[in-house]
């Protein structure tokens, strides 16, 4: 079961992520949500659209726009609606 870890904690858990450019996508119901903080931060892909970001905050530590989701993506990325994607320093396995 793909699991998302930071800082030797599962953050996020899942059997039911979708793959989608070397990245899982987690629902969203399978993250730990005591760990994220909204970010203002945003980013563009031209094919899923907006990327809003979320913060991660283990033990006191932080990790910026380490997460990211799109909460209204075009009509080619709808199946990673409600779905969160990881990097800088998140391990996912």
């Amino acid at each position: 079961m793909p699991k998302a870890v930071f800082k030797d904690t599962v953050i996020a858990e899942s059997d039911d992520t979708v793959m989608v450019e070397g990245n899982h996508y987690f629902p969203r119901s399978s993250i730990v949500e005591r760990f994220f903080e909204s970010s203002d931060y945003t980013t563009m892909c031209p094919w899923k659209g907006t990327a809003s970001y979320l913060t991660v905050v283990v033990d006191g530590e932080r990790n910026e726009n380490a997460a990211w989701t799109y909460l209204t993506p075009k009509e080619a990325a709808a199946q990673i609606k409600d779905h969160v994607a990881f990097w800088k320093g998140v391990v996912v396995s």
